[in-house]
């Protein structure tokens, strides 16, 4: 891969980060300001208002609420579910057009052909998906003998777009231990797709530009202001 398709890949990600992920999140925040989107707690809203803020004022029981949601929950399953147009904005030149294959791609470090199934980070598979991957793989491998192509278990990988090996979940190290197909996680995974080490690194900072861009500080105030109007978050106040 020459530096061209390199910067192409960073100018990509950026775009889908900025247009896909970064949106959706500013517009799942704003629907924070309705007390509907929440299941609250109330023995728990008020001991976490304080946790984090020290009184259970209604702003305060407002943040906690909001948090956890706009800065985890909210973002992480967007990135999880949005692995297919990351696959199709950033990762064009790979794409496959094997059925229950992600991208195909020359190994930079070892020179194997590599079919995969592309996944976000270390745990985002469960027990059925297990078995899915594994079957996409074995019927592709007999089909290929039939055709008289010589592929193995080597050939096929579950790669991940980030994490480390000691972060990975059990369900992915069944894919390697019962199955016995790679999974390849992270900066291992950028290094053999561009054979670059460093490119993790460069794309973590690639996301990092689009986040200089997202202040979103003024939004998410006024998003916590309005849910702190609620009925509900101002009985919960004056209880305590």
């Amino acid at each position: 891969m020459d530096k061209k398709q390199k910067r192409e890949i960073l100018d990509k990600t950026k775009i889908w980060f900025r247009d896909v992920i970064a949106i959706n999140h500013i517009e799942n925040t704003k629907k924070l300001a309705d007390i509907n989107e929440f299941n609250v707690n109330p023995f728990l809203a008020t001991y976490l208002a304080n946790f984090l803020t020290g009184n259970s004022n209604p702003e305060s029981i407002a943040k906690a609420l909001i948090y956890p949601r706009a800065l985890g929950t909210s973002i992480t399953t967007s990135f999880g579910t949005n692995i297919q147009k990351f696959t199709s904005d950033v990762l064009s030149a790979f794409k496959s057009t094997t059925s229950g294959i992600d991208i195909e791609f020359e190994d930079s470090i070892d020179g194997i052909k590599r079919y995969c199934q592309l996944k976000a980070g270390p745990n985002t598979i469960n027990k059925d998906d297990v078995e899915t991957i594994a079957g996409h793989f074995r019927g592709i491998i007999q089909l290929a003998k039939t055709n008289g192509l010589k592929l193995s278990y080597e050939n096929f990988s579950v790669c991940l777009i980030y994490g480390n090996q000691n972060e990975i979940s059990g369900h992915y190290k069944r894919i390697t231990d019962q199955y016995h197909y790679p999974v390849i996680i992270g900066k291992d995974f950028w290094h053999r797709l561009t054979g670059e080490a460093e490119f993790y690194f460069d794309l973590i900072k690639t996301f990092a530009e689009v986040a200089s861009e997202s202040d979103f500080k003024k939004e998410l105030e006024k998003v916590i202001r309005e849910l702190s109007k609620s009925t509900e978050i101002q009985n919960l106040s004056k209880k305590t």
